[in-house]
């Protein structure tokens, strides 16, 4: 089963085939002490972070599963689990169809019968069908754009025995407003989509709120300020019951500063 510290970094450069770029940053969040970094379902990439590194597991955020063969997800996992066991967190998700539960379920067939264990696997899930999928298929569940509250219902789901990793917005700057815009961009295109939306909508935010980034939004699925502030923010997210919140900086311009910063700050 995975192993989740608290405090986990999602990738500053999640959509790129640089190597050394990837190689590099897996290094510093290893030197850093995050206990997870994540990145997106680019397999080579993934492939290079693991053994760019010694110890941190990485983990994808997510693999679509409407799009990546199961074969090359099976080939991926046994390759690297031969030289670095344990360290990939295969995590799944975007089956954008009209029967998203049953194209999981095949696809997850395929990674039991080759023995890609579901104690090595997490889901993107958000819904109370996709966080029971996680429950009985998988290690436990990967959320984003979620409240505290959100996690508190999650975690009854999914029960004590099984994984939680959030994946927050997190933006140290004080001004509310470049906050706002940070979180306005992938809010415009996930929000959109019909699952982050309804997932909204069923934690009580409105549709104005949604469009607007109202600051009940901001305040509610994000972290921002003062790494106080942000500290105290991640600390409500594992009250409720995560097992780690994921971190994904955004509004500052350099990133590198800020993870040295805030790890400074969250994991000193």
């Amino acid at each position: 089963m995975i192993s989740f510290g608290p405090i986990g970094l999602a990738s500053s450069h999640p959509f790129t085939d640089d190597t050394a770029l990837v190689a590099d940053e897996a290094r510093d969040a290893e030197r850093l002490g995050y206990a997870t970094l994540w990145r997106s379902g680019n397999l080579p990439m993934l492939t290079a972070a693991v053994r760019a590194t010694t110890t941190i597991p990485v983990a994808t955020g997510i693999i679509p599963v409407s799009s990546v063969p199961p074969a090359d997800v099976i080939a991926t996992y046994r390759e690297l689990n031969q030289d670095h066991p344990g360290r990939f967190v295969v995590g799944l998700g975007g089956a954008h169809n009209a029967r998203p539960l049953d194209t999981l379920n095949t696809y997850l067939d395929e990674l039991d019968a080759a023995g890609v264990e579901a104690g090595s696997r997490i889901l993107a899930a958000l819904g109370p069908q996709m966080l029971a999928l996680a429950r009985d298929r998988a290690a436990g569940a990967y959320p984003y754009l979620v409240t505290p509250s959100y996690v508190e219902e999650a975690r009854a789901t999914l029960g004590p025995d099984r994984r939680l990793a959030v994946l927050l917005m997190v933006m140290p700057t004080t001004d509310r407003e470049t906050a706002r815009r940070a979180a306005a961009t992938p809010l415009d295109f996930l929000a959109k989509q019909g699952g982050y939306r309804r997932n909204l909508l069923r934690q009580g935010f409105g549709e104005a709120d949604i469009d607007a980034v109202s600051d009940r939004l901001l305040d509610g699925i994000a972290a921002w300020g003062s790494p106080e502030r942000i500290a105290a923010r991640i600390d409500e997210y594992l009250a409720a019951g995560a097992d780690q919140v994921v971190l994904r900086i955004l509004g500052v311009d350099d990133l590198a500063l800020w993870r040295t910063r805030l790890a400074d700050s969250l994991l000193g």
